[in-house]
């Protein structure tokens, strides 16, 4: 149960940072942190409790990436639906929090986006479906390499979280415009459900492309990593 909290804790702090940012301060008046500002507080959360809970849960906060370190033989099959549900359970908080924060502002308006991930019309700039559905794959499957890289036993140790949240910075800051960056599908439920219309029908493709993204990280990682025998 522990490291389940643990995960719940980890998604939460992601989200409510990530999202919080985006909502809260990136086009705030003059002063506004903009996509830079919001690429740096996603990867500051999962820097940030990665060093925290990471030594007990090992620090997922993402479906994609449970699957993923599955795929990879890091993860044990039996944890993975707990992950699963603890991990979007933390970000729907995170958004319920999120937006009774957000509301005591007079102009706030959860349908005009609150942080969701979208396409088509949706879309930070316009990009076409298939335009999310490729970076996401692509995005994910790098933040996958980067993770089972990071964390592999010849790898230096006690760096692993940097690397991660340096990676999900520079993620956001490829992929912003695109999608509003996902490659977390429970990231992007907690949002949908409280913006509440478009969101919630766009909300497969950001389940479907990351979790395909990091299978295909894995594999990878499993391929090249592989020390062949003499």
């Amino acid at each position: 149960m522990k490291k389940y909290l643990a995960e719940c804790f980890g998604t939460f702090w992601l989200v409510f940072g990530g999202c919080g940012s985006a909502v809260l301060a990136a086009a705030y008046p003059e002063l506004g942190i903009g996509f830079v500002g919001v690429s740096l507080a996603f990867g500051l959360t999962v820097l940030t409790m990665a060093y925290a809970v990471g030594h007990i849960s090992g620090g997922h906060f993402n479906p994609a990436v449970s699957i993923g370190l599955l795929v990879g033989g890091r993860f044990s099959g039996k944890d993975l639906v707990p992950y699963i549900i603890a991990q979007v359970i933390g970000a729907i908080l995170a958004a319920a929090v999120l937006y009774v924060i957000a509301s005591g502002n007079d102009i706030f308006d959860a349908t005009a986006g609150f942080a969701s991930n979208g396409y088509a019309k949706h879309s930070p700039c316009g990009y076409s479906m298939l335009s999310a559905l490729v970076i996401e794959i692509v995005l994910t499957a790098f933040f996958l390499i980067i993770i089972l890289g990071s964390t592999d036993q010849r790898a230096p140790s006690g760096f692993a979280p940097i690397a991660i949240g340096l990676a999900l910075t520079l993620i956001h800051l490829i992929s912003i415009p695109v999608t509003n960056t996902s490659v977390n599908p429970a990231r992007s439920t907690g949002v949908a459900l409280f913006q509440g219309s478009w969101a919630i029908e766009q909300l497969w493709l950001f389940w479907v492309a990351p979790i395909i993204g990091a299978i295909i990280g894995a594999l990878a990682y499993k391929f090249i990593s592989c020390e062949c025998k003499k």
